[in-house]
């Protein structure tokens, strides 16, 4: 006859039992009264909650109905069991505790949540009273970082060791809609093995599904388990196809080398080539962190990069990176690139931008080497760095070294004088080997007329431009500013201000053919440049509000008186080469794009500004405006080494006209231009428009742009063009994008893209195709057509892989 307990149909257990030798005492303790043992006899509804037990070895039971075997030291709980143990809780329909065996049994309906999150769903379980052993049948199982696994039996040993039979795996959340619809990817594997201790999955007779259709079948494979963010093995490999080097495959090894830094060796095989060697090393310290990567590769055909800088039997590169900080305000680090030729990365498609398509589509102009400190206050800036550009031209004598540049700006907290006091301080040292000349005329066969070495100045002065000055250059600038608004009883708004800026300039410029024709006097100079700025701004807005909206009419008015420019002309210009006139700078002080060039002469500008406010809803914003030279010489109208200001629009005593117009009717809808006119003429000497739509599932955009010739500049024929832009989304996750650049002078399409992806939290995959001419220095040499196809893949938790195949040319 088997001797039971004392058993209470509602009772709620709370009991503490101790799984080793603490559980007979615990059983033992049966005959003591009721309250002893931690029984309640509330009802069901009204049962508090127990709290997990502590990591004490403790466990607690809640059951509707609790047994006791003393004959086979068996404690069985029936209905909602719920057991708490060291972070553990199971549930389920029914539990059996054995003590002789140790071992727990659950069944119906059994859920157990870990303390790290992974909750297990299953029909029975079978475990060791530590978890360390047993079995699991039917089982799903759900981690904290949203993977899923499922499994026909589970089997576990020694504590880490998992087997998964006819097992599951994905990262995939289940379909809300029909939670038993295939996920969008699962791997399916005859057995998938989990080793705790060294945290892997491997994955043997693996099939990968996608929507529950096979697309791939792998005997074996393993991947680090989804707790691992870093962890040595394979990386998913990557494919790419290019004419020179024909077919490669890159299978990148990532090795964790220790927590804080680690190693990627990255071997990639071409047909025609051979093999390719990358390695990449990166060390995160307590204060910042670095990488290196070097590249390496004997080539095979040398031929296929004939009469290039390729053509050597071994190229290969070297790159560095690294940041660190000094306190909260200040960082310094470093950029550096090492190539045996500039074509290297280009030919080899190893781009160093985070576009992908840059590599493929040749559009990597220099790489950078920068040594740098950077500082930033509550207002003021500070940057200092050394610069070296390795351009990919090939002219790298015409390329300046940098030896520094550095940049500071502060704005005083208090005010000065009831007005706002600030200053900034630039310094520009740098050294070039060979003048660089742009051509500004092309005979008839379209040649260049720029030759340098020409013994007439005029051939020089007329048919060219000089970008670059050979020699060294360093100037030291300062510049202090005060300015202060007042408004009147009348709502007139005065804005005085000032400003003082101080010029040192040393320039060693190399005696090189062309150089004197350009107005330049070789040899050294040094000079001071001051420019004293006083200036007035005033502003009158009118307001007028209506039942439909609100209209701010604002006229503005600009004085600023100064001397004339010193040595314009007659310097170097190396920051200042960049000038668009527009309604964006109309009422800058100083409309040069740098400090090489600064604006001389007293000026007025006036313009007026409107904006309307719909109460419905959208805005339009309108400026118009122009500039005058009231005395003195006009900077703009002197010509430099670069002819800056030359067909900007400002080298007339009256400017050319600016304008700007914005419309947003709603936030569907946006549009705008800018403008500029001739001041005698109005023929449209630059015009932009631009439109743009963003409704629920797609967006589209567009812009015009129309450009007169400006033969000064290098630009000898009108530029007019269409750029646009769309995508949509054809479902929640699906997106296709595309864009095209129309040029409507030659009446080519020269630039298209179309791709489409789809994008969640569980999957990427993204194909695109981008095409792009590009333009050679010789205007009369037809453009070549680049185009590159990118492929990319990616499954959370198992790694992405991408595939790439262009950069062809076509004439």
């Amino acid at each position: 006859m088997t001797m039971r307990g004392k058993r209470s149909r509602t009772a709620v257990l709370w009991a503490s039992l101790f799984t080793t030798l603490g559980l007979l005492a615990a059983l033992d303790a049966v005959t003591t009264p009721a309250a002893a043992q931690g029984f309640t006899y509330n009802q069901p509804h009204l049962r508090p909650k127990p709290a997990p037990a502590a990591q004490t070895g403790q466990m607690l039971v809640q059951a509707v109905e609790v047994d006791y075997d003393y004959n086979n030291s068996r404690i069985s709980a029936v209905g909602s069991v719920q057991m708490f143990y060291n972070g553990t809780t199971v549930e389920a329909d029914k539990v059996i505790y054995d003590q002789k065996t140790k071992r727990l049994h659950a069944e119906g309906n059994v859920r157990m949540t870990d303390a790290d999150g992974k909750i297990t769903y299953a029909n029975l379980l079978d475990l060791s009273d530590d978890y360390r052993d047993g079995f699991v049948d039917s089982l799903r199982m759900d981690t904290a970082d949203a993977t899923r696994m499922a499994a026909t039996r589970l089997d576990r040993s020694s504590g880490n060791y998992t087997v998964f039979q006819n097992g599951v795996y994905t990262a995939c959340a289940a379909c809300k809609e029909d939670p038993k619809k295939p996920p969008l990817w699962q791997v399916k594997g005859a057995r998938i093995i989990h080793d705790q201790t060294e945290k892997m999955l491997y994955f043997e007779d693996a099939r990968i599904e996608f929507f529950g259709v096979p697309l791939a079948y792998i005997p074996y494979f393993s991947t680090p388990d989804p707790t691992v963010k870093r962890k040595t093995g394979f990386l998913m490999p990557g494919v790419t196809s290019v004419t020179n080097y024909g077919f490669g495959i890159e299978t990148p090894f990532y090795w964790a080398i220790a927590p804080d830094y680690d190693a990627t060796i990255a071997p990639r095989y071409t047909t025609k080539q051979g093999l390719l060697l990358q390695g990449e090393f990166r060390q995160r310290l307590m204060d910042g962190a670095y990488q290196i990567r070097a590249y390496g590769i004997a080539q095979q055909d040398r031929a296929a990069y004939v009469n290039t800088p390729g053509d050597k039997d071994f190229r290969g590169g070297v790159e560095s990176k690294g940041q660190f900080a000094l306190n909260d305000k200040w960082v310094w680090g470093w950029d550096a690139v090492a190539l045996s030729d500039y074509t290297f990365l280009q030919d080899y498609r190893l781009s160093m931008y985070k576009d992908p398509y840059a590599s493929f589509l040749n559009l990597q102009t220099e790489a950078v080497s920068q040594l740098y400190l950077t500082g930033v206050g509550n207002r003021s800036f500070f940057d200092a760095r050394t610069i070296y550009y390795l351009s990919f031209s090939g002219n790298q004598s015409q390329v300046p070294v940098i030896h520094p540049v550095i940049d500071y700006a502060n704005v005083i907290n208090q005010s000065i004088l009831g007005g706002e006091f600030s200053y900034k301080f630039n310094m520009t040292s740098l050294s070039r080997d060979t003048a660089a000349f742009t051509t500004t005329k092309l005979a008839a066969d379209g040649t260049s007329l720029c030759v340098p070495t020409s013994a007439d100045p005029l051939v020089v002065r007329n048919n060219c431009l000089m970008n670059g000055v050979p020699g060294t250059y360093t100037r030291v600038t300062g510049e202090a500013q005060w300015r202060r608004s007042y408004t009147d009883s009348f709502g007139q708004i005065f804005t005085p201000f000032a400003k003082l800026r101080i010029d040192a300039i040393d320039a060693s410029i190399s005696n090189q053919p062309g150089v004197a024709a350009m107005g330049l006097t070789p040899g050294d100079t040094t000079t001071l440049r001051v420019m004293p700025t006083v200036g007035l701004e005033y502003r009158y807005p009118f307001i007028n509000v209506q039942p439909w909206g609100t209209t701010t009419v604002e006229p503005i008015a600009q004085v600023i008186i100064r001397p004339n420019e010193t040595y314009a002309g007659k310097l170097p210009n190396e920051d200042a080469q960049s000038l668009n006139f527009d309604a964006s700078n109309l009422f800058s002080v100083d409309k040069f794009s740098g400090y090489d060039r600064v604006e001389g002469g007293g000026r007025a500008n006036v313009g007026v500004q409107a904006t309307t406010q719909f109460d419905r809803g959208g805005a339009v914003k309108v400026l118009f405006g122009q500039s005058y030279q009231l005395f003195g010489m006009n900077s703009f109208a002197v010509a430099d080494t670069t002819n800056t200001g030359v067909d900007s629009g400002l080298a007339k005593p009256r400017s050319d006209y600016v304008s700007s117009v914005s419309y947003s009717p709603n936030r569907t809808y946006t549009f705008s231009t800018r403008a500029r006119f001739d001041e005698q003429t109005l023929n449209v000497s630059r015009f932009e428009a631009e439109g743009r739509a963003t409704f629920d599932r797609w967006s589209v955009s567009l812009m015009y742009g129309n450009y007169a010739p400006q033969a000064d500049l290098g630009y000898l024929t009108r530029r007019e063009g269409l750029l646009g832009t769309g995508s949509i989304k054809l479902a929640s996750n699906w997106v296709v994008t595309g864009g095209a650049r129309w040029d409507l002078e030659a009446n080519k399409v020269n630039q298209y893209t179309v791709g489409a992806g789809y994008v969640d939290d569980c999957f990427v995959l993204g194909v695109n195709y981008v095409t792009s001419y590009n333009y050679v220095t010789n205007q009369a040499t037809p453009p070549v057509l680049s185009h590159a196809i990118m492929l990319q893949i990616g499954l959370r938790t198992l790694g992405s892989t991408s595939a790439a195949g262009g950069g062809g040319s076509i004439q």
